[in-house]
């Protein structure tokens, strides 16, 4: 495996609607959707969630064309990604990347297995008793099976919804940025990512210059808008993930 993209993320809470403004995102193409997290359905009833403490998310997106279903490992590490999985690849309705995350809270690999589907096919998947596994395509299955091989996936139940709002290719100084909102059960975020993609010249040490002057760019312009950062200790996916959990086990 060669080098690999970096996505640079940067979470931003409080006044959400207020960051927006200040960084122009009407300027960008917006897509609002509705997605879900599977865990596992028993972790989940007693307040955990194991799927995320094993690495593994499962993720259903719904409301767009076409809709998707994604899973990925993140943390991972190279040695896990096996066979066809040790590089990115398209085929078909699959996307599959390996990239580094990028944020406040350190460096991470991950790599992710998107599937297409035609509206309406994962609605039945996110119902309450549906088994959210069930979804999931042969080879899905098999990225699991594969390179996360110790995680149970029998009995998988979809939390959610999150609202998403995305806004794609805003422009920020020299840097284009993406702008996604997440609000679910009293929490809201703004996450603003970048993605650099390696060089045919870049070597190793290249690369990852480069990936921290854009880091340190998208910090600088966000600070420069007036956008405070948020430095939560937790990533957005775990504290929603925590969240959703807490509210399905409330009583009615």
């Amino acid at each position: 495996m060669g080098l690999i993209p970096a996505e640079i993320k940067v979470n931003i809470e409080g006044d959400v609607s207020g960051a927006l403004s200040a960084l122009e995102s009407s300027r960008g193409a917006l897509t609002s959707r509705r997605i879900w997290f599977a865990e596992d359905r028993r972790g989940a009833a007693e307040g955990r969630v194991a799927l995320l403490d094993n690495g593994v998310i499962v993720r259903f997106r719904l409301g767009g064309a076409p809709e998707d279903l994604t899973v990925k490992l993140r943390p991972c590490d190279r040695e896990q990604l096996v066979g066809r999985f040790s590089d990115a690849f398209e085929a078909g309705p699959f996307t599959y990347r390996i990239e580094e995350d990028w944020s406040s809270n350190g460096r991470v690999l991950a790599a992710s297995l998107l599937r297409d589907c035609p509206p309406g096919t994962l609605g039945d998947a996110v119902e309450q008793g549906a088994d959210a596994a069930a979804a999931m395509d042969a080879v899905q299955d098999q990225f699991l099976h594969a390179c996360a091989p110790s995680v149970p996936l029998d009995g998988l139940v979809a939390l959610g919804p999150v609202l998403s709002t995305k806004i794609e290719d805003v422009p920020l100084d020299d840097l284009k940025a993406d702008l996604e909102v997440w609000s679910v059960t009293g929490l809201e975020f703004l996450e603003v990512s970048i993605r650099v993609k390696p060089k045919d010249e870049d070597d190793r040490e290249t690369f990852t210059a480069r990936a921290e002057r854009k880091q340190r760019k998208l910090q600088e312009a966000l600070r420069e808008r007036g956008v405070p950062l948020s430095e939560h200790p937790e990533s957005k996916t775990r504290r929603v993930l925590t969240a959703l959990v807490a509210a399905a086990d409330r009583p009615a």
